[in-house]
């Protein structure tokens, strides 16, 4: 029996386990990135593991999300993920030099390796090959101090591809088109690998768009074959020596296959408030646009921005309308002022924001109140934009093009134009200065902390008796923004854990915080796909640290229950969903905790004069954990011994 791309990269990184779907196992991690919102929390958890140096292959500290600085805190931040960085052996890239996931498919993505990335949309490394999970910050720190990353081996999805994209049909209309399919819990425990004809007319930067946006299916990774497309990506960037050739076994087999024919698709469009609320651009064309935003990790590459430049080339924007791009790369925005591009760009009237995340996290160029944005980007949660009332749209670069010289959303091949054709063979302008590596004087080296960086608390072992008020009842996909916003004000505290909870559930239930101050303890109630979205510990950490002693949910996002775990909160499921709807919020529900050998709890609600089932899925390493109160003390435990 043959293996597929994503079964043959597993097999050499396997410590622990055995490759069956749903089975535990350990793999070998040899990369690691962190941001700047997850990283000072890295490594504030990679400090409390006192280990004096990342035994990775390559790990890199990039600098994107918290670009602006108000005050003191984002440069603290900054500061002292640099100095940490230096310290541990960790290379940093700088602020202004790029978003994290474009910087490292450019320049440190190596096929057939592994990457746990702490963001949720490390799995743009996909695209070539590689294995990129993303993961809560403290599986990054233990992987980073030579830990296997323990998950459920998924069930692999082959996505057959066949024929060639029509123009004006882009790679960001194959994954809008998927999760309208698959919805944004259908790849909860899954991996999708791309297989078929169609993929000879792929690029490796279309590849990643794919991968990149295949977390919204809520996917462990996608990924892609290293192929001769990987190889051309590679030699652009005068890394062709890191190129492996991994394809799948012509006999490979596959848990589940799913066959989308390229020559059938039309642009795409997801509505507010999900990625998955896809439907065609022609559908609901005619809406008035107010603003356009270009870029973020999905969607910056060169061919795309080339791409969008070409098309706005001697034209300009619709007056009535906003349009921002926000680069991947000062490599991609060198390019294309070699090539002419950004003038093109600018006279067309686009604003050039900062190469970092920006808008794509609330951080900048927010929409005006109730206003119709369209995005380039991955998620459309609500308040994620930084304008709570916003309707957000998410497009291909060619749909965003349209709108922005129509004012209205509007099907890009009505636009009468002649697709361009994008050249992007020359190799790149390569310039590494902004990628600092670590020190070789460690022990030289002080690690910076401002006042804003607070150390992480440590929980107590879990009790074996629990009883507590339902504090929260929610309902399904709560997201990782609706556990805790984004925003330039709530993302400068990502290091200081006691001020940030002040802001947890704040769109929900703005009373929450003097809640949990008041009462100290509690139980959330959710439905299906709780805590999709981003790889954000602070959404696992915040509730920790307020008081929450369990969860109990219909189903969670994968991300989100190992970062619950890591954080010693209890992480059960209604074993009939019927009572669900017999909980209220207020209802005090009490059950012990020695039940933990059996997968059957018996939870007793005080309030009704009832008891219901719930199950835990825990392995025995996770049971271990959440009883020790979270990774940390049961770490810290381990070396005590």
């Amino acid at each position: 029996m043959g293996l597929g791309v994503f079964q043959k990269i597993i097999k050499k990184h396997l410590m622990e386990g055995e490759m069956i779907a749903g089975k535990s196992i350990g793999i070998k991690i040899d990369q690691t990135l962190t941001q700047d919102t997850t990283g000072t929390m890295v490594y504030l958890e990679f400090e409390a593991l006192r280990i004096p140096h990342v035994k990775t292959e390559l790990s890199v500290s990039y600098v994107d999300h918290n670009l602006l600085q108000n005050d003191y805190k984002n440069a603290d931040d900054h500061r002292f993920i640099q100095s940490s960085a230096s310290k541990y052996g960790a290379y940093f890239s700088r602020p202004g030099n790029g978003i994290c996931h474009q910087l490292h498919l450019e320049r440190f993505s190596v096929p057939g390796k592994t990457l746990l990335g702490s963001d949720s949309h490390t799995p743009t490394c996909g695209g070539i090959g590689m294995i990129a999970i993303g993961a809560g910050g403290l599986d990054v720190a233990l992987a980073m101090a030579g830990n296997p990353f323990y998950m459920k081996m998924p069930q692999i999805v082959n996505v057959i591809l066949t024929g060639k994209l029509k123009p004006f049909v882009s790679a960001k209309d194959i994954i809008l088109y998927l999760l309208k399919k698959m919805s944004v819990k259908g790849g909860i425990n899954k991996v999708f690998e791309f297989t078929g004809s169609g993929l000879r007319s792929l690029s490796v930067s279309e590849r990643a768009t794919i991968t990149n946006m295949g977390a919204e299916l809520g996917a462990t990774t996608s990924i892609f074959p290293s192929d001769n497309m990987a190889y051309e990506f590679m030699k652009l960037q005068k890394r062709e020596n890191d190129w492996v050739e991994i394809i799948a076994d012509k006999d490979a087999v596959y848990d589940q296959n799913f066959e989308i024919n390229l020559d059938s698709l039309e642009p795409m469009i997801a509505q507010p408030h999900s990625p998955d609320n896809v439907v065609k651009i022609r559908d609901i064309a005619g809406i008035k646009v107010d603003q356009v935003a270009i870029g973020s990790c999905t969607n910056s590459s060169l061919s795309d921005l080339m791409k969008i430049a070409s098309l706005l080339k001697g034209r300009r924007i619709h007056p009535e309308v906003s349009v921002a791009l926000n680069p991947g790369s000062r490599q991609v925005v060198r390019e294309l002022v070699r090539r002419g591009a950004l003038d093109w760009l600018l006279s067309a009237g686009v604003r050039i924001l900062e190469m970092g995340c920006g808008p794509c996290i609330g951080i900048g160029f927010s929409p005006r109140s109730k206003g119709v944005s369209l995005r380039t980007y991955n998620r459309n949660f609500p308040g994620r934009s930084g304008t709570k009332d916003a309707q957000i749209y998410l497009v291909s670069p060619e749909s965003a093009v349209a709108a922005a010289i129509t004012g209205k959303i509007t099907d890009p091949r009505d636009l009468g134009m002649k697709y361009p054709k994008i050249d992007v063979d020359k190799p790149f302008i390569i310039n590494d200065s902004m990628i600092i590596p670590p020190s070789k004087l460690p022990d030289s080296v002080k690690i910076e902390k401002g006042p804003n960086i607070i150390s992480i608390p440590l929980k107590s072992s879990l009790s074996n008796y629990i009883q507590a008020k339902v504090q929260l009842k929610l309902d399904n996909n709560i997201s990782t923004d609706d556990i805790l916003p984004a925003g330039t004000e709530i993302m400068s505290l990502r290091s200081n854990l006691p001020k940030i909870s002040e802001y947890t559930f704040r769109y929900v239930n703005p009373d929450f915080f003097q809640i949990m101050k008041k009462e100290k303890t509690g139980i959330i109630v959710g439905g299906e796909n709780y805590g999709q979205g981003s790889s954000r510990e602070h959404a696992a950490l915040t509730v920790m640290y307020l008081g929450i002693k369990t969860i109990i949910v219909k189903s969670f996002a994968r991300i989100h229950r190992d970062n619950l775990i890591n954080c010693g909160i209890l992480p059960l499921l209604f074993k009939h969903e019927k009572d669900f709807d017999r909980i209220e919020q207020g209802d005090v529900l009490a059950f012990e905790t020695s039940h933990l050998k059996s997968v059957n709890i018996e939870i007793t609600n005080i309030s009704k004069n009832f008891v219901f089932e719930a199950l835990h899925d825990l392995n025995e390493r996770e049971k271990t954990i959440v009883k020790a109160g979270g990774i940390l003390p049961h770490y810290q435990s381990k070396k005590l011994d």
